[in-house]
């Protein structure tokens, strides 16, 4: 693969489109980093062999990898985890904050809009998730309560004049003062809100979504649950038709049964697989800092030192199989569910499928869905030894 743009007819033995598998197909992409034909057959510049091609994976909330966390307000931070996830298949992704001090998160907007202009090395920034700081004790999760804050909308204006564009997502709790205020503020100015570490009422949480928040974050974790007479934040992400449900597809933040309840209630259209990966991705066991604190990973599982867990060291590839395993999806179908759905709800709906206008972001599988190459924007990113 070049490192740079230029025009390209790709052949692979099998090439996932929008419309289903194309056997022996070639995609051309244009200098522009977009898809301009898709054929069966032709002239091709590179033959992939027996590899398939299909659109990158696109990570929809995550907090970092190999070290590196987007609290660490660094281009470097930021470039390695974005070459460390094309390398397992992702092209794009959102990077999301923690609950930290007032300082520390807008150290961390600021980066990231800088980054995303500047760009990065492997995966593409889509841009800001912010996950805290307007949350509930109660759900905490990993998230430190002292540092928990009021929802102010004069702050949040304030985010997102220094985000300059790149605030693309907030997570707060429905039910806190102000919530509904908010939300209608950041949606009419194009930013998605979702309900996240929330002990919030079935019937608050939908009048945060009339109000205009389109999902729960990590359906399950850290927010009130499913009670036959109180359905709370899970019952009215997995109901209303307007919500995106994400869902962390490790084994050890969902049990597979409730995943499946997740996938039966929300479809394929609504269930968006997603890693909520920390910095010890892709690191040995041992203590790893998460925002303000100190976690420690055993066995690839991150926990706090009340025992809680504290986001996943998952890789989203993985999560597309255990989808597979636990739904009995074929591949084409666990794999929208981490490309077109999180694509569509980040607001790139060029990214996530393979189809002429679209933007070539590609991955390069074996049939054993092993990585060999990632494409971003047309340009070559990641190549495994070999290929």
């Amino acid at each position: 693969m070049t490192a740079d743009t230029t025009p390209q007819r790709l052949k692979a033995a099998r090439v996932l489109t929008t419309q289903g598998w194309l056997e022996h197909g070639i995609v051309h992409v244009d200098d522009a980093g977009r898809i301009a034909t898709v054929t069966q057959g032709g002239g091709f510049d590179r033959d992939l062999g027996e590899h398939w091609l299909l659109p990158a994976l696109v990570d929809s909330h995550v907090h970092g990898a190999v070290g590196c966390d987007v609290m660490d307000a660094t281009h470097d931070a930021l470039d390695r985890m974005s070459a460390h996830f094309a390398q397992h298949g992702v092209g794009a992704f959102a990077a999301t904050t923690v609950t930290a001090p007032v300082p520390a998160i807008e150290a961390a907007i600021a980066q990231v809009r800088d980054s995303l202009r500047h760009g990065v090395s492997g995966a593409e920034i889509v841009g800001t998730y912010l996950e805290g700081p307007y949350f509930t004790a109660k759900c905490c999760g990993a998230h430190p309560v002292p540092l928990m804050r009021p929802i102010d909308l004069a702050e949040i204006e304030r985010w997102h004049a220094l985000a300059e564009g790149t605030l693309n997502t907030v997570a707060l709790a429905a039910e806190k003062p102000g919530a509904d205020a908010a939300i209608a503020w950041l949606r009419t100015h194009g930013v998605r809100v979702l309900i996240g570490h929330s002990d919030a009422s079935y019937d608050e949480t939908v009048a945060a979504m009339l109000a205009g928040a389109r999902g729960v974050v990590h359906c399950y974790n850290g927010m009130r649950g499913l009670h036959h007479r109180d359905p709370g934040v899970v019952g009215a992400g997995l109901t209303r038709p307007e919500a995106d449900v994400e869902l962390i597809a490790d084994g050890h933040h969902v049990h597979h049964a409730a995943a499946q309840i997740a996938l039966r209630c929300a479809g394929e259209e609504r269930l968006i697989l997603i890693t909520d990966a920390m910095r010890a991705t892709g690191m040995p066991d041992g203590p790893y800092r998460l925002g303000e604190l100190t976690v420690q990973m055993h066995g690839g599982v991150v926990r706090t030192e009340a025992g809680g867990l504290a986001g996943s060291t998952l890789h989203l590839l993985d999560a597309v199989q255990h989808a597979m395993r636990w739904f009995g999806l074929p591949l084409e179908r666990a794999w929208a569910l981490a490309s077109r759905n999180p694509a569509r709800a980040l607001r790139r709906p060029d990214l996530g499928g393979i189809a002429p206008g679209q933007t070539a972001s590609l991955v390069a599988l074996t049939p054993e869905l092993a990585v060999k190459g990632t494409w971003v924007n047309g340009r070559g990113v990641f190549e495994a030894d070999g290929v």
